[in-house]
């Protein structure tokens, strides 16, 4: 254990070749390979996943390349029920391939390979007993950083926590997993406090976007977006409480699903704020490459009882619903706010799924500017989350530097003009809490009305202004912060990609705030749209989602 005297550049680096010691050295990627790649990879435009790059590293066998990219996670679960695979065979070829994204994207942090291969092998021998823990038996399951395994860190990339050793508990939806069946074989990356969208801290280094290495993969649960994409991982469990599943699903070209908050476990966890505040309250959700894989892992949750797990756990039951009857869905459509207009991919993206809809049948309803609160939200939201200076606090303590998309973020929203929040420098910490609860108040009551008098089933529109950006400049997150302020649960389901030959001029005024639009550079840039519901509404957001997504792919 190092001295909290040695440097904290020494301290990180330690930690960090620690990690990549626990790589096999089968699984480590050829030097020729690597050197193949203009380096360093973040300042060049790599597509890991088109290049075809682990087919070219030999790592995997043609079976394990054909587990990790041909099935869905319903095929993968059908299979090992079946016992046409082993969950060994599967959890070693998820291993290596997350080996191999961790050496290109730093996408994970704890690695658990040798724990995970007993683990399949236990769950194996039960299989062979026709002993089955439960729905997720024998699948391999990716994991947040912040989430605690007993044995292993949970750092949550700060220069502070490097001495706590390892977790002496599971996190609750830790243990859920374990009783449902899956398989715990890697932890992810995140960024410096979670706090940001670009997944960067100074222990564990800057998360890749593994379509293009120039971009970000999003954050805070970046780690997850980066590995689902890459295919090392066939669900990973991420956590929001401004859109950090939703922000590295859209970036990565990932589904991702963030339930109404307390649904799903979320205690016991490593984390870096004053949790007595609970002002926005986080949650933990699912990201995967096929949608049917968000309803798989909520509904097998939410059927086990969380509360049984974590007290602060909602403990109501998966309900059923009607929407697969519906002929037709009535889908409000929510507005570009004028303070944070949408890049020309994103708005073409939404624009063409509306088109699509409707060409279905479905009645799309135009939503009010004024009434949906974009830059209120955020406005509200910020200033709440301003109220607690405990992650900066550990940050500064430690000696270690504010990462940039922190000063970053921070700077853009201090040049932005505010009006909805009344002035709180004259207020004490209760004072400013207590208004701006009150304002949290006044939204969801519009957004009552909203429900009430549009008749509408579900709200679709962006996930965000751009798409993923270069690092260090998605700065504020407006169209994913509303709905943890009103806790509404939310799909982002991926739709179109960027393209250079969009011809449409874009030009933002001072008064506007929106990242830099490179069409060159975004080219092929995943694109993306959320579905969302109110509050409570976890099934219907799911299973309208799930038909919005079959109206978009054309299944």
């Amino acid at each position: 254990m190092t001295s909290i005297s040695t440097p904290w550049q020494e301290r990180a680096r330690a930690k960090r070749q620690r990690a990549h010691a626990t790589i096999p050295q089968a699984w480590l990627i050829d030097s020729s390979l690597l050197s193949s790649l203009q380096s360093p990879l973040e300042k060049f435009k790599h597509d890991l996943i088109g290049s075809g790059i682990v087919r070219r590293s030999g790592i995997l066998t043609e079976r394990e390349i054909d587990i990790t990219e041909n099935y869905p996670v319903s095929d993968l679960l059908a299979k090992l029920a079946a016992g046409e695979f082993s969950s060994l065979e599967v959890t070693i070829a998820f291993s290596k391939r997350a080996a191999i994204a961790q050496q290109l994207t730093e996408c994970l942090t704890e690695t658990m390979f040798d724990f995970a291969q007993e683990r399949a092998k236990y769950l194996d021998g039960l299989r062979t007993e026709g002993k089955p823990l439960g729905p997720l038996h024998g699948l391999p399951i990716s994991i947040k950083d912040g989430f605690q395994v007993e044995g292993y860190e949970a750092t949550i990339g700060l220069v502070a926590y490097l001495d706590n050793g390892p977790s002496k508990i599971n996190a609750c939806l830790v243990d859920m997993l374990l009783d449902l069946g899956a398989v715990l074989y890697v932890k992810t990356n995140i960024p410096q406090t979670m706090m940001t969208a670009d997944s960067h801290n100074n222990v564990f280094g800057r998360v890749l976007n593994p379509w293009n290495t120039a971009l970000t993969a999003g954050g805070s649960s970046g780690g997850e977006g980066a590995l689902v994409a890459f295919r090392g991982s066939p669900l990973g469990i991420g956590t929001d409480i401004a859109g950090s599943i939703r922000i590295p699903a859209l970036c990565c070209g990932t589904y991702g699903f963030k339930p109404t908050a307390s649904r799903l476990p979320y205690g016991k966890q490593v984390g870096c704020s004053n949790v007595g505040l609970r002002t926005i309250t986080a949650c933990a959700g699912p990201l995967a490459n096929d949608f049917r894989a968000l309803s798989i892992f909520t509904q097998a949750m939410i059927d086990a009882r969380p509360a049984l797990y974590d007290s602060t756990t909602i403990d109501i039951p998966w309900r059923s619903t009607d929407v697969a009857t519906k002929p037709k869905l009535r889908i409000g459509l929510l507005p570009e706010d004028r303070k944070l207009p949408l890049q020309p991919p994103v708005r073409k993206a939404v624009d063409d799924a509306v088109e699509l809809l409707e060409a279905q049948g479905h009645e799309m309803v135009p939503l009010s500017a004024d009434k949906v609160h974009i830059a209120n939200g955020l406005e509200t939201m910020w200033k709440i989350f301003g109220i607690d200076p405990t992650g900066g606090r550990i940050v500064r303590d430690s000696g270690e530097p504010d990462v940039p998309s922190r000063t970053a973020m921070s700077a853009e929203f201090r040049r932005l003009s505010w009006d909805f929040v009344p002035d709180l420098s004259d207020k004490d910490g209760l004072e400013r809490l207590a208004t701006l609860r009150l304002r949290m108040a006044d939204i969801a009551e519009d957004w009552r009305k909203i429900w009430i008098d549009n008749k509408i089933d579900a709200v679709i529109g962006p996930a965000a202004q751009n798409t993923a950006v270069p690092h260090d400049t998605y700065n504020l997150p407006p169209y994913t912060a509303i709905l943890n302020l009103l806790d509404y649960p939310a799909a982002v389901i991926p739709f179109s990609k960027a393209s250079k030959t969009l011809d449409v001029s874009f030009h933002p005024t001072e008064q506007q705030s929106v990242p830099p639009y490179d069409p060159e550079l975004l080219d092929g840039a995943p694109c993306s749209i959320q579905v969302f519901t109110s509050r409570m509404r976890d099934e219907e957001c799911l299973a309208i989602a799930e038909v919005i997504d079959d109206c978009l792919h054309a299944k």
